[in-house]
């Protein structure tokens, strides 16, 4: 007999059980979009307001009643955008521009960094208090920023406001993208919107391609890391040796990148089956030799928009060397805060900064008898070593859940660090340190093999993507794990 109210349940908001795209019920769930999508493809109004609504369910999926928030934004960044675009003073421009900057920035403030600010006064001033009951809303750092493009590009006249309001409520609402992001600017998605519906083979392949490689990522390797070794270091480090702790900051280093690069590929996989193209948002960012090429491969969307509408309106490099400087320090500073709110991001944020300070004061030292030198291998040998120890010593403060937990693990591996554990560290941990490694190598694969393999997959046709898929059906359940996006809290 069929339990009604049970499956009624599947369909009303869990906040233990948010929609996801690992989630059972996210097949379900797109199965139904697509077959609704591609029934209303030629009509481009009423495939948008579909588009809107399952976007917001799928919000409400994830955050319940807060997907009010999600359409409050779209509605105020709306007519705020046109007021921008439509009045004919500068001052009046201005002023809206801040109304808007200040109604997305505060929601973000309140939601996201209020106990944090409220607990810090106290503890400055010495009292002790208990911290309100604040929800933290998944994906509020993603569409916040994009509201903030938004309407600082209408301001500057880069981009024509959104005629329709269903247009922006699905740039800001975009399901794919609306939880993790990546960051999408209304320059490249608002023009897609009115493109007729069309899917070629290759965005098909590509598509599958991506949405699979992701999934292994996210389910195969990210998360058989993390619960198999990382999360227990990172929980308890003053049990385990040095070596473990040296070794859980790389592990989460492999970790963070599968699972976020992962959820993100997936992402950009659906958008491709639904006729969107949403720019790549990492680009093997551990083959880097320097922090500032880490930073144009890691968390793309993120970056770019840190030095557009964060670092060049400081100042960029335009105000003395000083300025620039102390402007990526700030810039990056900033970076950390919109991870969360905590002293961990800051410094996370704070070590990133300086580093790419002390590369770009490097750089500009750099004799011409070095810079001839930086072309060896042995010197790209190096440099990629030092680039890679650094980004993840600065992943322990990432994952650390406070600044004490940071400090045992740096202890650990001062004080416990002993090659006899290396035999014992091994036999234990054989597994998880061949996942790391997958993680790490799958970066060093060319780009003409994965284009191949695309292309001999296409050649294949219905068979090839069965096969697989079932293939990554058996290794997912051979391994499976339930551990929930660690960007989903961002």
């Amino acid at each position: 007999m069929i339990d009604f109210k049970a499956l009624l349940q599947q369909f009303l908001y869990n906040e233990n059980d948010p929609l996801l795209f690992n989630n059972g019920f996210f097949i379900f769930y797109f199965a139904i979009f697509i077959s609704c999508y591609y029934y209303c493809r030629n009509n481009y109004k009423v495939r948008t307001w579909l588009f809107c609504l399952f976007s917001l369910y799928f919000f409400y999926k994830s955050a319940g009643v807060y997907v009010l928030l999600v359409v409050a934004s779209a509605v105020a960044d709306y007519f705020i955008g046109n007021l921008i675009y439509e009045v004919p003073s500068k001052r009046s421009k201005k002023i809206l521009l801040w109304v808007g900057l200040c109604f997305n920035i505060g929601l973000l403030v309140y939601f996201k960094y209020f106990n944090f600010l409220l607990n810090t006064y106290y503890d400055i001033v010495g009292l002790k208090t208990q911290p309100l009951k604040v929800v933290t809303l998944v994906g509020i750092s993603f569409y916040t920023f994009e509201s903030i493009s938004y309407m600082v590009d209408v301001y500057h006249r880069k981009i024509l406001p959104a005629s329709r309001f269903a247009d922006y409520l699905l740039f800001l609402s975009f399901f794919p993208k609306l939880v993790m992001g990546p960051i999408v600017r209304a320059s490249d998605f608002l023009p897609q919107i009115s493109k007729p519906y069309y899917v070629s083979n290759d965005d098909f392949a590509k598509g599958f391609y991506l949405i699979i490689s992701g999934l292994f990522k996210k389910l195969i390797i990210s998360d058989f890391i993390y619960s198999n070794f990382v999360s227990y270091v990172f929980d308890e480090p003053q049990r385990f040796t040095g070596l473990e702790c040296l070794f859980a900051a790389y592990g989460f280093a492999v970790v963070i990148y599968c699972d976020f690069s992962g959820y993100t590929n997936i992402a950009i996989g659906l958008a491709k089956w639904l006729g969107f193209d949403i720019p790549d948002n990492f680009n093997l960012p551990y083959t880097s030799t320097n922090i500032t090429d880490f930073w144009k491969r890691w968390h793309i969307s993120l970056s770019s928009w840190l030095k557009d509408y964060l670092y060049i309106p400081l100042g960029g490099n335009r105000k003395g060397v000083v300025r620039k400087y102390l402007n990526l320090i700030i810039t990056m500073l900033i970076g950390g805060l919109w991870h969360g709110a905590s002293f961990t991001f800051i410094i996370w944020g704070l070590m990133h900064g300086c580093a790419l300070a002390i590369h770009k004061l490097w750089v500009q030292k750099s004799s011409a008898v070095l810079h001839k030198f930086k072309q060896s291998r042995l010197y790209n040998f190096f440099a990629w070593f030092v680039t890679f120890q650094f980004v993840c010593i600065a992943w322990i403060f990432f994952k650390a859940k406070d600044m004490a937990t940071a400090k045992i693990i740096f202890s650990q591996i001062k004080k416990q660090f002993g090659a006899n554990t290396f035999v014992a560290f091994w036999q234990h941990y054989y597994l998880v340190i061949l996942m790391i490694l997958l993680g790490l190598l799958i970066q060093f694969i060319p780009k003409k093999v994965i284009d191949k393999s695309m292309f001999q997959l296409k050649q294949e046709g219905l068979l090839g993507y069965m096969f697989i898929f079932f293939i990554f059906i058996f290794l997912y359940a051979f391994l499976k794990v339930d551990i929930q996006p660690i960007y989903l809290q961002f």
